[in-house]
């Protein structure tokens, strides 16, 4: 073959696939081109490479058709779809087909806090058993909101961020064995439910509420999903029902239960800010109170009314 013959019948081929490869936009006809033009280059380095190896030749026809292959894909490029997907369907979806086991978990924790509080009240000499001595009421006050303000913000956020994180991820993780689950809720219970009590105890049940409000209704409620979703995960394999195998089941339920995983990282972040900037903040307190109540709400709306309609999309 005369190579000299074949780059001068080809070469305007070349020299215009090089053009349409160094554009970043294309019309629709130049497309097609690119991509025709493209096949005919890799067909001629094959004819090129078989029959007059030239190493010049075949090292600029070689990068054109690698330039070509690069230009045909380079439509792959990030995209925000898959994100808008997970927060817009399957995150509330996953929240929604859950909705009994956390919610369940979130109404029976709430009691059972309510319930150690006004046992610890009627029965004073628990509280001095569990703090080892009567706590001083000056100093518990202080201890309680001087620990929302005794770090910088930042390093705060940080800390709270990764510790519900991890609580959250526990029970999800461990919801397989479910008796595990029930441990986690009970040492979180009983570490509210004491400070509840000996703060409502030294006459300061008001500065309790105000400032575990802003930021608990979504951090708690993180925390009672996490604990719910976990226990859906570990009676799966329990009680699979009649269509799925255990196997099956476990496997279908764990995804739902990894999608909420990413999820409450977000809603914990959240939390997170509020606990960090606005709790401690010198906003009044019903304003610091309305701001977590609202954002929590709106939680709400978006788990369990936007969840239905997510669940009901195919």
């Amino acid at each position: 073959m005369d190579l000299d013959a074949y780059v001068a019948e080809h070469g305007g081929e070349w020299r215009r696939l090089e053009v349409l490869v160094s554009r970043r936009r294309l019309k629709p006809g130049e497309a097609d081109e690119l991509v025709l033009l493209y096949q005919r280059a890799a067909t001629h380095l094959s004819i090129v490479r078989s029959r007059t190896p030239d190493a010049v030749v075949l090292a600029d026809l070689s990068r054109l058709v690698l330039a070509g292959r690069a230009a045909i894909t380079r439509g792959n490029r990030m995209s925000w779809r898959p994100a808008a997907d997970f927060f817009v369907v399957r995150l509330p979806a996953a929240l929604y087909l859950t909705r009994g086991w956390w919610l369940t978990v979130m109404v029976v924790m709430v009691a059972a806090v309510w319930g150690l509080i006004a046992y610890v009240l009627d029965h004073p000499s628990v509280l001095t058993d569990y703090y080892g001595g009567r706590p001083e009421e000056a100093s518990l006050i202080d201890d309680f909101v001087n620990y929302y303000s005794e770090y910088r913000a930042g390093t705060f956020f940080g800390r709270v961020w990764v510790n519900n994180a991890m609580l959250a991820a526990q029970c999800l993780a461990s919801g397989v064995l479910i008796l595990p689950v029930f441990y986690l809720l009970g040492a979180n219970l009983i570490s509210i439910g004491m400070v509840g009590a000996a703060m409502f105890d030294a006459g300061a049940g008001d500065i309790y509420l105000t400032y575990l409000a802003p930021h608990g209704f979504l951090e708690l409620t993180a925390i009672f999903i996490g604990g719910g979703v976990g226990l859906r995960i570990g009676w799966s394999w329990i009680a699979p029902g009649p269509l799925l195998t255990r196997r099956e089941s476990l496997v279908h339920w764990a995804r739902h239960g990894m999608v909420v995983a990413v999820g409450l990282v977000f809603v914990l972040l959240v939390a997170g800010i509020l606990e960090a900037w606005v709790t401690p903040s010198p906003l009044p307190p019903l304003v610091r109170v309305g701001i977590g109540a609202g954002l929590w709400l709106l939680f709400l709306v978006y788990a369990l009314l936007w969840g239905a309609r997510a669940a009901r999309r195919p």
